[in-house]
């Protein structure tokens, strides 16, 4: 494992519920507006509508990208993100995590270094995944090696079978698990369903905590990243994990491009708490 401290010391709830930020296409993408004001306002209305709504973590991602670079995006996204990012991490008191679709974990862990974010969410981390980026290798030995020579305490944490994937290799999602963290030093895993806003089942949080739990060093927290309500959040707790990463259904109507919704946000944190609770972990 890595030096790092515990993942979940980085947020003030012991299962904290993370939203998203999903920017709208960047400069150079094809779905570009024009108007950068524009998309850095988007940026912080949704930040603000998260932490106001009582969120206890952030991910900023450059949702609006497609088509996607397979792993190494261009410098001038790579500016945007930071650009972006700092205003963000300046504008809210809750922890801010970078993604850089579709899997370019070394720019996420520059930018987060540099604007002092918290974590990065790795796509592939360990092993291989058909895409529509075509396939997507992991590059755990450069991201470790990166984030020791940045002298960072960014947390890395990696999806396991990752959505819009189908895996090469490892089936089993259990065993993909360990070796994201074994082999990886992932500080904490991510578990999915097969696209974004598809609901994670519930078999495949069992099979990756019960893998993490058995380990001789225990304790490397499981997010469920995608499919997660208000309705839904107790189950995804009652089945182990140790947090949930929202984005759909934070928005305003369930759309995932719109706006985030305060009352939506607040609605799934409060069934967030009340299934901790229920279970003596808070």
């Amino acid at each position: 494992m890595t030096t790092n401290g515990p993942v979940l010391d980085r947020f003030d709830a012991d299962r904290p519920v993370i939203g998203m930020v999903h920017l709208p296409a960047l400069p150079g993408a094809p779905g570009f507006d024009g108007d950068r004001e524009a998309i850095r306002t988007h940026a912080l209305e949704d930040a603000r509508r998260l932490e106001a709504g009582g969120i206890d973590g952030i991910i900023l991602e450059n949702f609006g990208d497609v088509p996607f670079y397979p792993d190494t995006v261009p410098q001038h996204v790579v500016a945007e993100l930071t650009a972006i990012a700092t205003a963000l991490t300046d504008a809210v008191d809750v922890p801010v995590g970078i993604n850089v679709l579709r899997n370019d974990a070394a720019a996420a862990v520059s930018i987060a270094a540099a604007v002092d974010a918290d974590f990065v969410r790795v796509n592939v981390h360990v092993g291989s995944a058909a895409t529509d980026q075509g396939v997507l290798e992991g590059r755990a030995h450069e991201t470790i090696r990166l984030r020791d020579r940045l002298e960072t305490d960014v947390a890395i944490i990696a999806d396991v079978h990752v959505k819009h994937a189908t895996p090469i290799g490892e089936a089993d999602i259990g065993r993909a698990a360990l070796e994201t963290v074994e082999r990886g030093n992932a500080d904490g895993v991510i578990v999915s369903g097969s696209g974004t806003g598809v609901e994670t089942p519930v078999a495949a949080i069992e099979r990756v905590t019960d893998a993490l739990t058995e380990r001789e060093d225990p304790g490397t927290p499981v997010f469920v990243g995608s499919g997660v309500t208000d309705e839904t959040v107790a189950d995804c707790l009652e089945a182990g994990a140790d947090g949930v990463i929202v984005g759909t259904a934070l928005k305003r109507g369930g759309v995932t491009t719109d706006p985030v919704s305060q009352e939506r946000v607040a609605a799934l944190v409060t069934a967030a708490r009340t299934a901790g609770s229920s279970d003596g972990s808070e």
